[in-house]
């Protein structure tokens, strides 16, 4: 998964933010995301896969710029949940796996 951030595959710093948006959900999710709803999500990978997520929105979005000192440091979680307005990563994990695990149960 670190590959895929240290691939460079989002547009320069000075591009147009929700182009590189486009291009997390539509390159970056689908490989990551290949073939979840078999995963067995332990807290382990729950946690490298937010740390991923973070890691690709805060170059995204780049960084904050304090209003007072007028330094600049990273967006904290919260911050770039609120920004990024769709579900987090594990979130679509879970989702798929009870969409797929209920088709499975019906089908089957």
């Amino acid at each position: 998964m670190l590959a895929i951030i240290q691939c460079r595959i989002f547009v320069s710093q000075f591009a147009i933010k929700n182009l590189n948006i486009k291009i997390y959900r539509t390159v970056v999710l689908p490989v990551v995301l290949y073939g979840c709803e078999t995963w067995l999500l332990t807290l382990r990978e729950e946690c490298r896969l937010r740390v991923l997520e973070n890691r690709v929105l805060r170059r995204i979005f780049g960084p904050k710029r304090d209003e007072t000192t007028g330094e600049w440091g990273k967006l904290h979680n919260e911050e770039l949940n609120d920004l990024y307005s769709s579900p987090s990563i594990v979130q679509v994990i879970k989702s798929r796996r009870i969409q797929h695990f209920s088709i499975v149960g019906i089908v089957g």
